[in-house]
């Protein structure tokens, strides 16, 4: 059986008006992974997937590339404690 992770992860480069936020959700839709996703002051986009650690890296791999009008120069990634609230994927605005 494959574990069940939490990762928090910021996403640095020319991610926001390219459709990260709505792409990540896609994708995470698509992996069964539960989270959020939304922009930061900075300029940077930020998530939390949730999920079977397989479909997480699945998705952050995805997050490392973006959609094609998307510039990624970085993606930390933070592994978390599980909250066992996770519900679905949102975008937060």
């Amino acid at each position: 059986m494959n574990d069940v992770i939490r990762v928090h992860a910021v996403i640095s480069g020319h991610v926001q008006g390219v459709f990260f936020r709505v792409e990540t959700k896609r994708k995470a839709d698509d992996c069964d992974v539960c989270g959020w996703v939304r922009n930061r002051p900075d300029g940077s986009v930020e998530a939390v997937f949730e999920g079977e650690r397989d479909r997480v890296e699945e998705v952050l791999s995805w997050c490392r590339q973006g959609p094609p009008a998307a510039r990624v120069d970085g993606v930390k990634i933070l592994e978390q404690a599980l909250t066992g609230d996770c519900r679905g994927f949102d975008i937060v605005y």
